[in-house]
This record gives C-alpha cells, sequence and structure tokens, in this order.
C-alpha cells in the first residue's frame, strides 16, 4: 500500500510540472520547483523521466524545458467529435471572413477561462489571440458572459475566490452581469489589454446550458461601443447555430 502511494504522488507531482507550462511556453528547473513547491533534485528527477519518454525537451543552451512531440502525438488522438475547438472551427471562420476581425472561443476551468479556439483577423494591425491563453474571470467581456450565465453557486463561489482582487469592485460587477443576462452579450475596452476591444455571447448547448463563450475582438480605433453593437446580433444568431452542433 505504501509503495502504491509513492507511486501515485509520482504521477500527481509529474503532471503538475507538465501543467506548469499551461502558462508559459519554456521553464527553468528552479521556476518549475518554486511553483510546485518541490525540491530542485527531486523535479529534476521527474523531468529526466519525461525527457526521456518524450513529455519534455530540454534546451541545452539555456537549460530551458519545453512540452515535448509526445504531448502533441497524444493530442491528435483526442475524440474530434466532441471537441468544440474542432466542431466549431469552420462556424469561427466564416464569421472572421464576415467582421474581418478575429474570432475566439473560450471555455470556463475553475476560475478562469481557456481559448481553446482563434481565428485570426484578415487586417494588417489585429490583435493576436493564441489558442490555450488562460485569463482571469473578473475582467474582460468572455470572462463576464461565462459568469453571468453560470450558476448562482458558481457565481458565489467566484466572487468569494481569496484571489479576487480588491482593484474589482464586487456590487458593480454584479450590476455588469445582470446587464449582460438583459441583453444578452458583454463588451470591454481596455479592461485587460490596453487599445484592445471585445464583444462576446454565451453559446447554450442543445439543453440551455452554456458551454462557451464565443468572442470577437480587435484595436478599439475599429471597435467603438456603435460597432460592437451593431455586432451583436451577428454573433447571437452565429452562437446560436454553433450551439446546435454540440451536445
Amino acid at each position: 500500500m505504501e509503495e502504491r502511494k509513492l507511486t501515485v504522488r509520482s504521477v500527481e507531482r509529474a503532471l503538475d510540472i507538465l501543467l506548469c507550462f499551461t502558462r508559459n511556453d519554456e521553464l527553468g528547473l528552479t521556476e518549475i520547483a518554486v511553483q510546485i513547491g518541490l525540491h530542485k533534485s527531486t523535479v529534476h528527477r521527474l523531468l529526466s523521466t519525461l525527457e526521456e519518454k518524450g513529455f519534455v525537451t530540454r534546451d541545452r543552451s539555456t537549460e530551458k524545458y519545453r512540452l515535448g512531440i509526445k504531448v502533441w502525438e497524444l493530442s491528435t488522438h483526442l475524440a474530434q467529435s466532441d471537441d468544440p475547438a474542432t466542431i466549431l472551427f469552420p462556424a469561427m471562420k466564416k464569421l472572421r471572413d464576415r467582421l474581418g476581425e478575429t474570432v475566439s472561443l473560450y471555455l470556463r476551468e475553475g476560475n478562469e477561462r481557456l481559448r481553446i479556439q482563434a481565428v485570426q483577423s484578415t487586417q494588417a494591425v489585429r490583435r493576436v489571440a493564441p489558442v490555450g491563453a488562460r485569463l482571469p474571470l473578473y475582467v474582460g467581456a468572455s470572462s463576464k458572459v461565462l459568469v453571468a450565465f453560470a450558476t448562482p453557486e458558481e457565481q458565489v463561489e467566484l466572487l468569494n475566490d481569496p484571489e479576487w482582487p480588491d482593484a474589482v469592485d464586487r456590487d458593480y460587477y454584479m450590476k455588469q452581469l445582470q446587464e449582460i443576462i438583459e441583453c444578452g452579450y458583454a463588451t470591454s475596452f481596455e479592461e485587460r489589454e490596453p487599445g484592445a476591444a471585445a464583444i462576446s455571447v454565451p453559446i447554450f448547448n442543445r439543453n440551455g446550458i452554456i458551454t462557451a463563450a464565443l468572442s470577437v475582438s480587435g484595436p478599439v480605433n475599429r471597435l467603438s461601443i456603435e460597432i460592437l453593437d451593431q455586432y451583436a446580433p451577428l454573433l447571437k444568431e452565429a452562437a446560436h447555430d454553433m450551439g446546435l452542433m454540440i451536445s
């Protein structure tokens, strides 16, 4: 039993190491050890095993680690039949071609939102949206949509999160959520990123449960509040059609 516990603990620690790369493309040994709270010698042993199996790779010139080819190989075998990022990509591209701005798809994961798909703008000056980016739920159009249409219990849990920033007033935030529920979409102007504006709408599945947030974003000099309000019906229509594609 003790040996089994040690084996499970080793697996958990190895997975914790891999999860460090959800926010960083590359990390050094010390950075990883600090993030997961383990001694460097322990982390080094685990990294050596992960490197041997191809799950991480090490740059010999910088001694930095990156995700390895095995992670990519595993991802190619994901069940695409129920993967929203795959199913909704053609519809997202169609919306991008119609509006000319970057289109993104977000899921809620804990107290963060995760960008699982993006179609970049056709404009010369554009906002690049990297897939895999994790962003806080207390700021941004997509964040507010994901929270506005969450259950009351989930909203309370988020608002009571000890990491909730003091600069974001909870009462005002809840007022924003109510307005989003009433109009069916959210907008943001330089809330998270200087010079960027966005509009987001919820995607509900066939059971009426929110499964994702659909967003269009770009520079504030192109996306005024008037323009975003004009985009709202188009996004709602697209989101409705997308919701029929997923279970």
